[in-house]
């Protein structure tokens, strides 16, 4: 129960979060306060927790991103806009824009945020990063604000994690997203080319996987790369499920209803691409 609640709680966490990527209020928000181009925006806002870190900090975080694509963005984004400006940004965007798809968001965000927010302060944030520097961000006094703040520390902290197992199996960025795509289906565009890596780099990453056993060399998986595929999945949910257990079954399910009903708005409004590079399936909608 506790792995199908850690999957299923992530894929409604997700598309609320997701809004700082998709959502015209949230690029519109990254233009104005000065950082050039959708993906500057995007390292900047996601990294902006940490601080001004170098592209070092944000390639170990982030890890899937072929390191020049980091850098092509950062430092440069801190001459442009302070991490502070860009908090300040990405929050009064995303809330904006949830307010905007989800309807229900202002009257569910007072029942949903402080249960979320129990969450947040249980977790361990040991070897989590971008989860400890979004957990130190002030609790925002605008509830909508507040829910969106603590989808994103929470869905990082299920990032951090997901890292962890990834670098513990021994694979790199690239690799976690081959052998990702050739068990899901996902189309190898969608993943290669929004993480800045070329047709050399993903055929070099499949070949060390076949090597591993873990594909064929028609590039489909092998039954062993089934299998790690499978076990980083369940890793990833039993140390994603931890914080959840402050919460009672009652407060659980309540919790998974209210934020169900809210990604499904998200996800009808048309915001989120499918297929994604955050391997968010895509999940039909309430009637």
């Amino acid at each position: 129960m506790e792995a199908t609640f850690a999957r299923t709680v992530w894929q409604v966490l997700e598309p609320l979060h997701a809004v700082t990527y998709f959502a015209p209020e949230s690029r519109e928000a990254n233009r104005a306060v000065g950082l050039r181009g959708f993906w500057m925006g995007y390292f900047a806002a996601r990294a902006a927790p940490l601080g001004a870190v170098t592209a070092g900090v944000v390639e170990a975080a982030f890890f899937n991103f072929h390191p020049d694509m980091v850098r092509r963005a950062v430092p440069d984004a801190w001459r442009f806009a302070t991490p502070e400006a860009v908090l300040r940004a990405r929050a009064e965007a995303a809330t904006a824009a949830l307010r905007r798809v989800a309807p229900s968001a202002a009257d569910a965000a007072a029942k949903v945020a402080p249960l979320l927010e129990r969450t947040v302060a249980v977790a361990d944030a040991a070897g989590r990063p971008l989860f400890a520097a979004n957990r130190g961000l002030p609790t925002p006094e605008d509830r909508v604000s507040a829910l969106w703040q603590a989808t994103t520390a929470l869905r990082e902290h299920r990032g951090d994690g997901h890292v962890a197992v990834l670098t513990a199996e021994g694979m790199d960025g690239c690799e976690a997203h081959v052998l990702f795509a050739a068990c899901e289906g996902v189309p190898v565009a969608i993943l290669r080319d929004n993480r800045g890596w070329s047709e050399e780099d993903w055929q070099m990453a499949a070949d060390r996987l076949t090597t591993r056993g873990l594909l064929e060399s028609s590039g489909h998986p092998t039954a062993e790369g089934r299998r790690l595929r499978a076990h980083i999945e369940v890793r990833t949910d039993a140390l994603a499920v931890r914080p959840y257990r402050a919460l009672t079954q009652t407060e659980a399910a309540h919790l998974l209803g209210l934020l169900s009903l809210l990604a499904d708005q998200v996800l009808t409004s048309g915001t989120i691409p499918f297929p994604n590079p955050m391997g968010l399936p895509a999940r039909p909608a309430r009637t």
